[in-house]
Order: C-alpha cells, then sequence, then structure tokens
C-alpha cells in the first residue's frame, strides 16, 4: 500500500511538473549554450553569433559558457547531466560520438543522453599536398602512394581527432600506407607541412586555407560527400578518385536526454530561421563553415550513422586512449 501511495504522489508531480512545464511561455528565463572548445576559435565564434541572433528570436538572453578539456568530454558530460527542461544546451561536436570508438572510459552514451536539436553546420576539411607531391588529383595521390609505399608521411592535429580518422579511413579505402605524425594541434602540423617535413594532411579549410591561397600547400579535394559551398572550386575525394569516400566533421545543438519536445521545437524553429539569413550564410562561410540545418529526427539518425562509421576506422586501425 506505502509502495502504491509513493508511486502515485511521484505520478502525480511528474503530471503537474509536466503541466506547469506546458502552461508557461517556453523560453521564460536565460539559455545556456555549452561550447567545448576555449574562446576565439571557429566553433565558439559561430556559436556567439548563433546566441546573439536566438536572443532576439527566443526574447531571452542566450549565453554562451565555454567548457574545454578532455577532447571535448568535459563539456559533454556536464550537459548530459544537466537538468533536461531546454535551459541548457550543447554545442556538439563530431568528437561527441567519436569519443566513445577510441576512448576507454566515456561517461555518456552519445545517443541515449542527448536529444538532438539540429546539426548546424558541417566543418570544411579538406585533403591537401606539398607542392613537392607530383599530383594534383586524389586519383594521382593514390597512383603515388601506392608507387612509393612507407616514403609519405602525414600530420593529424592529434591522436583520434577527427584529421587523424579521415586520413585512416582514406588509406584503409584506397589500400595505401602513410606513416601517421600526431602534433598538437593545427599550426604546428601546417608548419611542417608547409616546410615539407609532411607531404600529406587533412585539415580544416578554415586554417589551411590562407597556405593554399599563397601557393605553400595544394588543395585536391574535399572530404564531404556533396561539394562545399565555401570552396566550390574544389572536387570532393570521391569525385576525384576515391569513389564512396565521405568524412564530414559536424557541429550541431543537443540538449540533455528527456528536454521536452516543445522546448526542442521551439529552439529548432528559431535556429531554422536564423541560418536562412544572408548575412548568417556569409559568416559561416567566412569561418570555413556550410550550413545544414537539419532537423532533430534527421540529425538523430545521421549521429548513429556517424557512430558506426568512425567506429570502424578505429576498430580497423587499432586507435584506443586511455
Amino acid at each position: 500500500m506505502l509502495k502504491k501511495m509513493l508511486a502515485g504522489i511521484a505520478l502525480a508531480t511528474t503530471t503537474i511538473s509536466a503541466a506547469a512545464w506546458a502552461q508557461g511561455a517556453y523560453p521564460s528565463q536565460p539559455v545556456r549554450i555549452i561550447v567545448p572548445f576555449s574562446p576565439g576559435g571557429a566553433t565558439d565564434i559561430m556559436t556567439r553569433l548563433i546566441a546573439d541572433q536566438l536572443s532576439g528570436e527566443l526574447g531571452q538572453p542566450v549565453i554562451v559558457e565555454n567548457k574545454p578539456g578532455g577532447g571535448t568530454m568535459i563539456a559533454s558530460d556536464y550537459v548530459a547531466r544537466a537538468q533536461p527542461d531546454g535551459y541548457t544546451l550543447l554545442m556538439a561536436a563530431s568528437s561527441l560520438g567519436i569519443a566513445p570508438a577510441i576512448y576507454t572510459k566515456v561517461n555518456y552514451d552519445p545517443v541515449r543522453d542527448f536529444a538532438p536539436v539540429s546539426q548546424v553546420a558541417s566543418v570544411v576539411h579538406i585533403l591537401e599536398v606539398h607542392p613537392s607531391v607530383p599530383v594534383k588529383t586524389v586519383g594521382e595521390l593514390v597512383a603515388y602512394l601506392k608507387a612509393n609505399p612507407g616514403k609519405v608521411s602525414y600530420g593529424s592535429v592529434g591522436t583520434g581527432s577527427s584529421t587523424h580518422l579521415e586520413a585512416e579511413l582514406f588509406k584503409h579505402m584506397a589500400g595505401v600506407e602513410m606513416e601517421h605524425i600526431p602534433y598538437k594541434g593545427s599550426a604546428p602540423a601546417l608548419t611542417d607541412l608547409v616546410a615539407g617535413r609532411l607531404q600529406v594532411m587533412f585539415d580544416a579549410w578554415a586554417s589551411s586555407g590562407p597556405f593554399v591561397k599563397e601557393g605553400k600547400l595544394r588543395a585536391l579535394a574535399v572530404t564531404t560527400s556533396q561539394p562545399s559551398a565555401s570552396v566550390p572550386e574544389l572536387p570532393t575525394v570521391a569525385a576525384s578518385g576515391l569513389p564512396g569516400y565521405s568524412a564530414m566533421p559536424w557541429l550541431g545543438l543537443v540538449a540533455p536526454a528527456g528536454t521536452p519536445p516543445a522546448a526542442i521545437d521551439v529552439i529548432y524553429g528559431a535556429l531554422d530561421r536564423i541560418l536562412k539569413r544572408d548575412e548568417v550564410k556569409r559568416k559561416f562561410a567566412d569561418l570555413g563553415l556550410d550550413i545544414i540545418g537539419s532537423d532533430p529526427q534527421t540529425f538523430a539518425a545521421f549521429i548513429k550513422q556517424d557512430i558506426g562509421t568512425w567506429a570502424k576506422v578505429a576498430r580497423d586501425s587499432d586507435i584506443r586512449l586511455q
């Protein structure tokens, strides 16, 4: 009898809370967006742009809070444990789904613990080479690597990073070998690539673009399955010599699992309007980002697919971190 009474009280409390939430206008207080990177980078700048626009759409302050570290796991874990009331969001990156594939201990489940809102944008990544490498297409690069096994090195921004996994996916699909040289960030890796101490690299257009424009590096292709709006002159890796290749680093808004669908709908609707504005499109392109703006259901399906892709690459390449 006592158990039945307690269960009834819990159900009544839940029902009352849900009814109160439904009756109140959302949002009725400031909304926070947690960014898993330090201030000043492309993700931070993009999120602050969105936050400023969302404030006008929602009629409430939208505050950006940076929680870098742990390969984005610190911020992800924080939001996974936050109150699911629509007032704490995460600007998630590809690493949300990559982390469980490469780290031995991850305190969240990227599918079970989050409610997708929208895949905001893809981060434009390119496959590039030092000008001394005698290739101008992906097909030529594959042929060159097969003719020079063990003689080519590629750099990444760190073991387990998207640039590392993109190169490993390329290696497995093309059946070629390259030596991996990990760095602590894009800048030191690009320094060695420009100097010719590396021959190949997958990197963000935002950081590599200036070197390509100056002729210090040669861009061969973008990694996405479709051409990039930011770099329309570049073909895709798939179209340039490696059919079926696709790698899309992404940024997207997620909320803690259990967040009311009505709140998700309000945020998505406002974001959808924002991403269609011409000035927003221009600013995204300047940051090396292609707008996606998918709905929650499409984003959820993409996350599951993306997790599977990188889990396989991590297994095939034996990538595992503590």
